[in-house]
């Protein structure tokens, strides 16, 4: 074939003449580059390889991260993962094997990738999101993603959404956005994790986490300072009373003081406000996460503490007087989990009273056949979405349209074991979700989270809105 026949073949000529032509409208100062990047435009993108690997999540235990490849470059996607699963959330595909990270290798989840998934997926467009997540959904043909695993199959969702935003060249949150078919985006409130207990955290605080949220603050950035200054300042409160013993960190990053109750921890977390001038304009919030302290319908909040445990038990009537009053004395703008998973009515109950948002986290899963029922029986008003527990991007998208029909909030929420990956901010700016939940201002595959969301702030510009005293009226 000659150089001729070989420019026609591909209609090269057409190809070059207007790249030249573009880079003299454009009159730029080196051709070559001008015209190398229209030319690389002009080619479609498509998946051409997808490589995974086990890497260690924050708490040192395996999980997946993904290399998608595009003849436009290399996208990588990391899944995190929480301390356990759901009944009713997919299922995360681990080896069993106890010679292996104690049983929690990932190797099946990887090879699936290599395998099968990424066979699947090459020559597909990464703009077709849907597209890509249904072929993956397709291929492994069960409910809750047993065969593949959902970490395997998230990893590549995240993987390719990246990749379509670059192929669009527009920013991971607009694309994300449009994807949604959502014409606004929104800066969320960062609801920090400044005192941890529970299953996060070694001391004898049965609650997994208080959190403040800066609702006053006019933009993210100084939402970030806000949330900053008022950790430091609690542990400054900590050591005063407790001692430095008291200001080690939880799995997301929360101090852990040994508290005798949820009342004396508010008490810690209000002097902290208090102290930086911005009392007002930063509210609280609970996680709860009641399902780790209920024993049959009655709930020990002294389950972490072996000298009083099983010596004063609260019944679901007790548990609603105790958040009644803690709502009238302090500045509690949600709660969530607030009872065990499967006590639909007593959720339902409190919810009722308006007393603050009710948030489903154990009691949903993510799952959309728990939020339909919620909604039906009005059990809560506000998802925590995890991604995590559905498997796919577009899965999450769907979740969120149903919780925003039913005129739900919505709170973005990061898992206990997490990666650097900061998708969620992302996700949680182009969905325009009104809260994140990402940990403490503190450990880095947490502050990686926020970090984004400030560059998100910052490339937006005067376009960027944060949701402020706004937050659960983002719909």
């Amino acid at each position: 074939m000659s150089v001729q026949e070989y420019l026609d073949k591909h209609t090269l000529s057409r190809k070059i003449e207007d790249a030249v032509n573009a880079a003299v409208r454009a009159k730029t100062s080196d051709p070559v580059l001008f015209i190398a990047n229209h030319m690389k435009k002009a080619v479609s993108s498509v998946i051409t390889k997808v490589k995974a690997r086990q890497i260690l999540d924050s708490r040192g235990i395996p999980t997946v991260e993904v290399d998608l490849h595009t003849n436009k470059g290399v996208f990588r996607a990391s899944v995190p993962s929480g301390d356990s699963s759901g009944t009713y959330e997919a299922i995360e595909l681990r080896d069993g094997d106890k010679g292996m990270y104690l049983g929690n290798s990932v190797a099946k989840a990887v090879k699936n990738i290599n395998d099968r998934i990424s066979e699947a997926l090459i020559g597909m467009d990464p703009k077709l999101q849907a597209q890509i997540d249904h072929a993956m959904i397709d291929l492994d043909k069960t409910e809750k993603k047993n065969e593949l695993g959902a970490n395997a199959i998230l990893a590549v969702s995240i993987a390719a959404c990246k990749a379509g935003a670059a192929e669009k060249e527009v920013p991971l949150c607009k694309h994300i956005s449009d994807l949604s078919g959502r014409a606004n985006m929104t800066l969320p409130v960062p609801a920090f994790t400044v005192l941890s207990g529970g299953n996060h955290a070694s001391n004898n605080f049965a609650i997994q986490e208080i959190m403040i949220l800066p609702v006053g603050a006019s933009r993210f950035e100084e939402a970030l300072q806000w949330g900053s200054e008022t950790y430091h300042h609690l542990k400054a409160v900590i050591t005063e009373k407790n001692g430095n013993m008291g200001c080690n960190v939880g799995e997301d990053g929360g101090l852990t003081p040994d508290i005798s109750s949820l009342k004396e921890g508010l008490e810690l977390v209000k002097e902290a406000i208090n102290r930086t001038g911005y009392s007002d304009k930063i509210k609280i919030a609970i996680d709860v996460a009641a399902t780790n302290f209920c024993i049959g319908t009655k709930y020990d909040l002294d389950i972490k503490s072996p000298n009083k445990s099983g010596q004063n038990f609260k019944s679901a009537e007790d548990m609603i007087d105790m958040y009644k009053e803690l709502c009238a004395e302090y500045p509690i703008v949600f709660i969530e989990d607030p009872f065990d998973k499967e006590d639909w009515e007593h959720t339902k109950y409190f919810s009722s009273l308006g007393i603050c948002q009710v948030v489903g986290d154990d009691l949903l899963m993510s799952n959309s056949k728990r939020v339909e029922r919620a909604i039906q029986e009005s059990a809560c008003n506000a998802l925590l979405l995890k991604v995590n527990q559905i498997g796919t991007v577009t899965e999450a998208i769907e979740v969120v349209k149903l919780a925003r029909d039913a005129q739900w909030g919505v709170v973005t929420s990061h898992r206990c074991g997490e990666t650097e990956d900061s998708f969620i901010s992302d996700l949680s700016v182009g969905l325009a979700t009104g809260v994140i939940k990402a940990g403490a201002p503190c450990r880095g595959e947490r502050t990686m989270k926020y970090n984004q969301l400030l560059r998100i702030e910052e490339e937006l510009g005067e376009q960027a809105v944060y949701a402020g005293e706004d937050w659960r009226q983002t719909l």
